[in-house]
């Protein structure tokens, strides 16, 4: 049989914002995730699902960084891609971007099966900030989308069962120390993309799970999966058991039905086929299904109150139409976590393709009648099929190199002397992020970091922290040592190797910082204030001693690490009242920095606690866009209420939720 499937490279040039620097402060506390729910609610679910909801949640992103240095000014930019094509379909990732499939054409008809986002736009819905919207993601690590959204992975050609080619995508998810692959399959002829996914635990303990695969389609549609009833769940954090398709006397099947944004996680019976699907006014769409390991279907919907098209403009490009969101997880519902056995894995098989069938009329019939559709086209036995012949092969060692992702799985596999055949994680793509900890593993020594740079990330999974405890005490190891205690949850330890760090050389505003954190965590709040400017002073003369007001790329670094103290300084400094200390901090700032929205709105806080309230609205008059506004968060209705008796102007009405 001849063997048409391709893989090529090809360049998108896209309006892209800049991601910029990351925040180079410890994540000591969390982003606030709105996706958790009440302790009541709990008591009506099923065991197993309510065990899940409870095993592991996150308390901390360390050791990944918060990703908030990004803009809003679009400008063309190239984005590399790959393409793997056969005669039927063309999908095209994006391996720099968390190996998002961005595009998934059928080719006979020329239909895109996908929402294609026509632009590259950054925004505050990632576990640790920078995501954007549109096409099939892959999310892994916890509850929320993925740390890698916007991060590069390993790619390479591997055989494919057929003899062929598949494209296979791999990384390390730092947050649960987990090695993952996903291998894209299009048999010759075949009108479905295959996507043979796997998830391993090589440690000799328990690790809790987390996998969603979510598909952006177009929201004018009707969502159809094989389920009566729901898991809905809301911005006002409840869960609750609804009726499927019509739900409190509307049919939320069709997306635009739905006023607020919302999820639904299909309760689909153990002896259906999973499976989900979105149709257009035709009954034309994309169907995803998969071997019955993925169990949860869920259609996500922003609704069409003006927090959710606020939100559908700002994700996108004016006068693009609108998306939802089709989904397939491990579990039933986004918040819960599975357990994955020492030494095992999980691995599933996904198909994506073409799908037509009736979308309208009584919700039983249109089920049967799609089914039946589904297991023409694509019997549910050929899964299993496809399934059993991939994976032997996810074992195979990859072939030519087509991109390259981080260092983290090499450190980890030298430190553990793992093998994981089929991932190779080598060590030659071991970068400056990873030298500080391989001088730590090999020497047993915290190596200083250069003087004209601020401290790097910490690792804090416990082997970590053990070699941190037993390496001679510099003001830097014990700065490392006490965030890896943090995380650890032995706050007490980690303030007291911070304090010891403040004895030793070297720069104080790390340590200071961190015991700042402490403090407003332990309810010190005016003794974090004092720590705030200690830390603030420091930072800035560090900066400027260090030549962090010329340009480069060592200079970003030194100013997003005065932004970002900066920024808590502040919070910190108002919250106790200080606003002569807020205001000198604020002036303080790079001009560059201060003109950003998220500082233009923190501006705001800051004039309104001076009591200068008409030059607080004059701020919000000449508008600003808050780049890093958090999914859900609500501050800026709030800094508006405590202006204005006025309501809420349409370009900041951000509101996920009914309000009172």
């Amino acid at each position: 049989m001849e063997i048409v499937t391709t893989i090529r490279h090809e360049v998108l040039t896209l309006p892209a914002a800049h991601l910029g620097p990351d925040n180079p402060l410890p994540a000591l506390r969390p982003l606030d995730e709105m996706h958790r729910i009440e302790d009541r609610d709990k008591k009506d679910l099923p065991r197993d699902m309510a065990r899940q909801i409870g095993y592991a949640p996150l308390h901390s992103l360390l050791p990944v960084p918060v990703r908030d240095g990004y803009d809003r000014d679009r400008a063309p930019r190239p984005l590399d891609a790959l393409v793997l094509e056969n005669d039927r379909l063309r999908a095209t990732v994006l391996p720099g971007l968390g190996g998002r499939i961005a595009s998934l054409v059928h080719t006979p008809t020329g239909r895109e099966l996908l929402y294609v986002n026509p632009v590259f736009q950054p925004a505050n819905f990632a576990l640790n900030g920078a995501w954007f919207s549109g096409g099939i993601e892959w999310n892994i690590g916890a509850t929320g989308h993925t740390t890698l959204s916007c991060s590069p992975v390993h790619a390479a050609r591997v055989p494919a069962p057929d003899g062929g080619e598949m494209l296979r995508l791999w990384e390390w998810e730092r947050l649960r120390d987990l090695p993952f692959q996903v291998d894209l399959w299009l048999p010759d002829g075949s009108d479905f993309l295959y996507v043979g996914a796997r998830i391993r635990n090589p440690h000799e303990r328990q690790a809790p799970t987390y996998w969603w695969s979510n598909i952006a389609v177009p929201e004018d549609c009707r969502v159809l999966a094989p389920a009566e009833e729901a898991y809905h769940f809301g911005y006002e954090q409840r869960l609750s058991r609804v009726p499927v398709p019509e739900y409190d006397g509307v049919d939320r099947t069709y997306p635009p039905h739905s006023t607020y944004a919302a999820d639904y996680f299909y309760e689909v019976p153990e002896e259906r086929r999973r499976w989900i699907a979105a149709l257009d006014g035709d009954g034309h769409g994309l169907v995803q299904t998969s071997t019955d390991t993925l169990r949860g279907r869920k259609l996500f919907v922003w609704g069409r109150g003006p927090g959710g098209r606020s939100w559908q403009q700002w994700l996108t490009a004016p006068g693009t139409g609108g998306y939802c969101e089709i989904q397939a997880g491990l579990a039933r519902t986004q918040l819960e976590h599975v357990r994955l056995e020492p030494e095992s894995e999980v691995s599933w098989l996904e198909a994506y393709g073409p799908f037509e069938a009736r979308r309208d009329g009584e919700w039983g019939a249109v089920l049967d009648e799609a089914e039946a559709r589904l297991e023409g086209v694509l019997p549910r036995a050929d899964v299993d099929a496809a399934y059993a012949a991939w994976l032997p092969y996810a074992d195979t060692e990859p072939g030519e190199r087509l991109a390259t992702g981080s260092g983290w799985g090499a450190l980890e596999v030298l430190r553990a002397g793992w093998k994981l055949p089929g991932t190779p994680f080598d060590e030659s793509t071991l970068g400056e992020e990873q030298q500080p900890w391989l001088h730590l593993l090999r020497a047993g020594s915290f190596p200083e970091a250069p003087g004209s740079r601020p401290p790097g990330g910490t690792l804090v999974a416990r082997h970590w922290r053990d070699m941190l405890e037993t390496a001679p005490a510099t003001g830097l190891t014990e700065y490392h040592l006490g965030v890896a205690q943090w995380h650890g949850g032995d706050r007490a330890q980690a303030v007291r190797s911070w304090e010891r760090g403040l004895a030793q050389d070297g720069p104080s505003w790390p340590v200071l910082r961190c015991l700042a954190v402490a403090d407003r965590e332990e309810r010190h709040p005016e003794r974090a204030a004092d720590r705030y400017v200690r830390a603030f002073d420091d930072l800035c003369r560090e900066a400027g001693e260090a030549g962090g007001g010329e340009a480069g790329d060592t200079a970003g670094e030194w100013t997003a690490a005065v932004a970002a103290l900066g920024r808590e300084a502040i919070e910190a400094l108002l919250a106790v009242g200080r606003t002569t200390d807020a205001r000198s901090v604020w002036e303080r700032l790079a001009p560059a920095t201060r003109a950003r929205g998220r500082f233009r709105l923190i501006e705001a806080g800051l004039l309104l606690a001076e009591g200068r309230n008409e030059e607080a609205r004059a701020v919000f008059d000449a508008g600003f866009e808050v780049a890093d506004l958090r999914e859900g968060d609500e501050v800026v209705g709030r800094l508006w209420a405590r202006l204005t008796g006025e309501p809420l102007p349409e370009r900041y009405d951000f509101r996920m939720r009914a309000t009172p």
